[in-house]
């Protein structure tokens, strides 16, 4: 990574044993399939950041005086699965260190990984997958480790569940829990989407959001864009909402795929990046040293999207 410190902050704020918060940069695009370019993603991330107002007027917060450390970048290319398991190592690495640890893509591949340590250190765990894309595959084009493939994993081992789909191969059907799907067709339609997902969720919740779950419209720079996507402010609406009434214990964000033209999707990215962090930390409540909890023991919760018992 070309940058020394996450958005040029003061080195004050940027030190690991003062940082409440770790950024994995992983520059990873190894198995995409259509436009190439996810693994320049993370740089264009940071410059974007480096120009990015630092006060966050929503939040009334300047969350970077929590501390964020930027991590050496995680590089690692020889194969998918070499790749998946050194993000792995790295992200538990962190999260051991009881740090929030936040990763930024590269293609979705990388979060076979980070999804496989936060499940291993938080029990009851929720993946909160926000994506244009079902992303269902066991395997793609001879791997498990593929981007087709990057949630099969979490749809077996935890509570997934998957907003603002609206691109999937007729065989991920098999995999797919309907009833925590929130596809994109639907939720245009029906403002309580937002509601019926958080209530689907457990205690503790682990957010990989792909970009392209974002309309090409506000955000046309990344791999598979899709149309009919989210738009700026009912996404952080529902995110705000997440990690105040969640336990978020992490998130990472992929599949930003920047080009030399058209800045704003990386700006975009920084802003996202940002506001999540701002959301996280904006409690007043929060612990001077960050405690991430990860020893909760949460049942899951199997609620239907859909209550019947609704009176209308």
């Amino acid at each position: 990574m070309k940058t020394k410190t996450y958005a040029g902050i003061p080195e004050a704020y940027a030190k690991l044993e003062r940082a409440k918060i770790v950024l994995i940069p992983v520059p990873y695009d190894g198995t995409s399939t259509w436009q190439k370019g996810a693994d320049k993603g993370p740089d264009a991330f940071l410059e974007a950041s480096e120009n990015m107002e630092l006060y966050d007027i929503e939040t009334d917060t300047e969350v970077y005086k929590e501390g964020i450390y930027l991590a050496d970048a995680v590089t690692e290319n020889t194969s998918p699965e070499s790749m998946v398991k050194a993000v792995h190592q790295a992200t538990k690495n962190y999260i051991k260190k009881n740090k929030f640890v936040t990763i930024f893509g590269g293609e979705h591949s990388i979060s076979i990984g980070t999804i496989r340590a936060f499940n291993e250190v938080y029990q009851n765990l929720t993946v909160l997958h926000i994506d244009a894309h079902a992303d269902l595959r066991k395997t793609y084009e001879g791997t498990a480790c593929n981007h087709a493939c990057a949630v099969y994993e979490a749809s077996q081992n935890t509570n997934l569940i998957q907003v603002g789909i609206r691109s999937m191969d007729v065989k991920e059907k098999s995999v797919m829990d309907i009833d925590k799907t929130y596809f994109a067709h639907e939720m245009a339609i029906d403002d309580t989407w937002m509601d019926a997902a958080i209530e689907q969720m457990t205690d503790n919740v682990f957010i990989t959001f792909d970009l392209d779950a974002f309309d090409p419209s506000i955000l046309p720079s990344t791999g598979t864009p899709e149309p009919g996507g989210l738009l700026w402010y009912e996404t952080l609406d529902f995110l705000k909402q997440v990690f105040e009434e969640k336990n978020v214990v992490g998130f990472d964000i992929v599949e930003l795929c920047p080009n030399d033209i058209d800045k704003s999707s990386d700006f975009l990215a920084a802003k996202l990046y940002y506001k999540m962090l701002s959301y996280k930390f904006q409690s007043k409540d929060i612990e001077d040293d960050y405690n991430n909890h990860f020893k909760n023991n949460n049942k899951v919760n199997n609620l239907s999207k859909f209550n019947k018992d609704n009176e209308y």
